[in-house]
């Protein structure tokens, strides 16, 4: 197989840094999201779990063009960013955004799981030590669950990676800024003689979704849920 070829290196670096990005910043809502639905009972809660699950569900064109209409320039989110000089429709920022959606309820859910196997008793324990809830939260929730998180990190950055539909409605095809590397090989499959940077491209998504599909299964597989199981 031929090395990447310039614009070939170019979208894969862009999927890179958006997939790196889209968790780094959908993280911190995830890990609210995921203790909210795991510690608390409220109403609402099943309300928030569909909408939640809603980016797996719809056709990932309907939830760009649900971004389109928010963000664009025109959108209610879109006209107010303008207003402080923030445009993200058609931007290489708004491929992250539609990255980090589509990502967002894999990272909320491993999270969740995770929040979910961590044993009440210890925090209950730390309760009546006069341990405030945030202080549980960061010397025991969270140190238990680092194993789930980091492999809900891995299976949204995989996501987003490989997003396709809700990019190319959201901010299009433009050759350095919105080019990520599905769209590239979408782009070569309607180019004639475009076959062997398809081949390329498609090597190299196989390469990340392996690497990425590995490492959250070894991290998975240390989880405390499955150690317990095993031990039964």
């Amino acid at each position: 197989m031929n090395a990447l070829a310039p614009d070939e290196w170019q979208a894969l670096a862009l999927s890179l840094r958006v997939g790196l990005l889209s968790v780094l910043g959908a993280l911190p809502f995830a890990l609210a999201l995921a203790w909210l639905l795991s510690r608390r009972r409220f109403p609402g809660r099943l309300l928030i779990e569909a909408l939640l699950f809603l980016p797996l569900i719809l056709p990932p064109v309907v939830t760009g063009y649900a971004l389109l209409a928010l963000f664009g320039t025109h959108g209610p989110l879109g006209e107010w960013l303008g207003s402080i000089g923030v445009v993200v429709a058609f931007r290489w920022t708004g491929a992250v955004i539609a990255a980090a959606v589509m990502g967002f309820p894999l990272l909320v859910l491993s999270i969740r799981v995770a929040f979910d196997n961590v044993d009440r008793r210890l925090e209950d324990a730390a309760e009546t030590l006069g341990a405030r809830a945030w202080r549980r939260f960061a010397t025991i929730t969270l140190p238990l669950s680092l194993r789930g998180i980091a492999a809900g990190c891995v299976l949204a950055f995989a996501r987003a990676f490989g997003e396709f539909g809700a990019t190319i409605s959201f901010v299009s095809n433009i050759p350095g800024e919105t080019r990520t590397l599905p769209i590239a090989i979408y782009e070569l499959l309607n180019t004639p003689g475009g076959m062997p940077g398809v081949h390329r491209l498609a090597l190299v998504s196989l390469i990340v979704a392996f690497a990425a599909a590995a490492t959250a299964a070894a991290m998975a597989g240390g989880a405390p849920w499955r150690r317990s199981a095993r031990d039964g």
